[in-house]
C-alpha cells in the first residue's frame, strides 16, 4: 500500500512504513528484500543517521524520487535511536524536561518516523520542490496474518518435539530448529546469545543495501568495499 499510495500522489509521492523493531531489524530487513520495491531501510543495528546524518537521507529520497517519481522507506521503530536520543536529551535540557518513559518504565524512543517526516518536509521545501508523504504503520497486524502451509507444518514439528523431550523428563529446554534439524535447546544456551540482533556487516543487511541502492553507513565502507 505503500508503494501504490507513494506512486499515486504526484508529484514527489514519498511512502514511510514503521515496522516493529525497537532494537532489532529483522522484520524491517525481511519485508524490504521480500517487497523488493524499497528505496531505503532503517534500521537500529546501523546508525545511519547518526553516521551519515538526515542530510544523506533527504539527499537520497530527493534523488529516488526524481528519478522514479516516487521513494518508499522502511523504518524499524528504532532506527537512529542514539542519534533521536541526543537530540531528545539536548531539548529536554533547553526545555528543563525529564526524559519520557513508556508503560513499563523504560525510556520511550523518540519517534523515527515522525523525525523523517518533518525534516524530508523541510528539506523538499528548501529545494522549492513539493512533496506528499504517507506514513503507514501497520504495528501488530503483521501478526495477524493466516498461517500457511509451512507455517502449519514447523509449528508441529516444534510443538512435537517439545512434548517429546518433557516425556523423556527433560526441563530447562525450548524446542528449535537448527539446520533444519529439530533440536532441544538449554535454556541457559537461549538466555546466553539473547537478545539476538542483526549483524551490520552481515549477508542480510548487504543484501538489503544491494536491493536498495541506499548509501552505506560511513562506518561500514570499509566493510563493503573489501566484501
Amino acid at each position: 500500500s505503500a508503494v501504490t499510495e507513494a506512486t499515486c500522489n504526484k508529484p514527489n509521492g514519498v511512502g514511510i512504513v514503521k515496522l516493529m523493531g525497537r532494537h532489532a531489524g529483522y522484520i524491517a530487513c525481511h519485508a524490504t528484500l521480500a517487497s523488493r520495491q524499497v528505496d531505503m531501510c532503517l534500521i537500529n543495528e546501523d546508525p545511519f543517521l547518526e553516521n551519515n546524518g538526515p542530510e544523506a537521507v533527504g539527499n537520497y529520497i530527493e534523488e529516488a524520487v526524481s528519478r522514479k517519481g516516487h521513494a518508499v522507506i522502511v523504518v524499524a521503530e528504532g532506527a537512529g535511536s542514539t542519534y533521536l536520543k541526543k537530540l531528545r536529551q539536548k531539548q529536554a535540557e533547553e526545555e528543563h524536561h525529564e526524559n519520557k518513559k513508556d508503560a513499563s518504565g523504560n525510556e520511550a524512543l523518540a519517534s523515527p518516523c515522525e523525525f523523517l517526516i518533518d525534516y524530508l518536509k523541510k528539506h523538499f521545501k528548501s529545494k522549492g520542490k513539493p512533496v506528499t508523504i504517507k506514513y503507514h504503520d501497520p504495528s501488530y497486524m503483521i501478526r495477524s496474518v493466516p498461517a500457511n502451509a509451512s507455517d502449519n507444518v514447523l509449528c508441529v514439528v516444534l510443538a512435537q518435539n517439545a512434548v517429546h523431550g518433557a516425556m523423556a523428563g527433560y526441563t530447562g529446554f525450548t524446542s528449535g530448529i537448527v539446520n533444519n534439524r529439530s533440536v532441544m535447546i538449554p535454556m541457559p544456551v537461549i538466555m546466553a546469545t539473547s537478545p539476538s540482533f542483526l549483524n551490520p556487516k552481515g549477508r542480510t543487511w548487504s543484501r538489503v543495501l544491494a536491493a536498495t541502492q541506499q548509501p552505506v553507513s560511513k562506518g561500514l565502507h570499509g566493510f563493503m568495499q573489501s566484501s
